[in-house]
């Protein structure tokens, strides 16, 4: 049985408050993109897996596949599994790859071994593995608070946009990117400005990393100038980054553009 584990963008993120335990209150807007990875699962004799696509420099034990499975494991018991991960979602891009890979598990495994695990439950399973792995159970979009772990579905299509994303090859620390911020509280919140027409966003829909990370990054913050350059009605970067995306009315092409990064197109999210 195979799945495609699908991407997010953040649609804005204000960081709003520090908690006690250390970590930030944010808000912002979790929107599914259709750019995957594979997932696939089939009986055998003894537990295996195996990754491919974009390479992953971390012990077996350690991928949120794996996580996932044992995770359901402590509860259920499911027959010798051999499981293959096409990696197609960069990681370290603020895209949730991860996350997803993880939700998506949960739900493959649920449907494979009939489990009839009810999705509330496998929200509570996916909350073990990380803040924003719930959201990848549901699949739609959300305003989403706390940590960005709690959820309230909204109503939002950017159907017949084309979206164009921009990965460099540039890490950034998100521990480093939250200490070098300010939190406050929005003046308009993100729940109210994700109904303005698209063609607003720009000048009121921001992401409050942007400013820390473009300094210490300069290119990415050239690539969503770019984006605007090239047409965008809305280009913003998704999370701490290191992507960019950029909302385009008409279809546009633009790999050759972004010499050296990886590029997602789709004329019609």
């Amino acid at each position: 049985m195979i799945c495609f584990p699908n991407a997010k963008i953040n649609l804005g993120l204000n960081i709003v408050s520090r908690r006690p335990d250390g970590y930030h209150n944010i808000e912002t807007v979790f929107y599914p993109v259709p750019l995957t990875d594979a997932l696939e699962i089939v009986e055998a004799g003894e537990f295996s897996f195996s990754q491919t696509g974009i390479p992953v420099d971390a012990p077996i034990e350690n991928n949120l596949v794996v996580k996932a499975m044992r995770l359901l494991q402590e509860k259920y018991t499911l027959p010798p599994l051999a499981v293959h991960l096409l990696k197609g979602i960069p990681f370290g891009a603020g895209l949730g790859g991860g996350s997803s890979d993880a939700a998506f598990m949960l739900k493959l495994v649920n449907d494979f071994c009939r489990l009839q695990i009810p999705d509330d439950e496998l929200e509570t399973l996916a909350s073990r593995l990380g803040a924003d792995c719930p959201f990848f159970i549901r699949n739609k979009p959300v305003f989403a608070t706390g940590t960005g772990n709690m959820f309230e579905p909204i109503e939002l299509s950017l159907s017949g946009y084309a979206l164009c994303l921009v990965k460099p090859d540039i890490k950034v620390s998100t521990p480093e990117a939250y200490s070098m911020i300010t939190p406050a509280s929005p003046d308009v919140s993100i729940k109210e400005i994700i109904h303005y027409p698209v063609t607003e966003w720009k000048n009121c829909l921001i992401n409050d990393f942007e400013e820390v990370v473009f300094s210490r990054h300069p290119a990415i913050g050239e690539i969503k100038a770019k984006l605007y350059e090239k047409g965008a009605v809305y280009a913003c970067m998704s999370g701490s980054g290191s992507s960019v995306f950029g909302l385009f009315e008409e279809p546009v092409s633009l790999k050759d553009e972004f010499s050296g990064c990886f590029v997602y197109l789709n004329n019609s999210i």
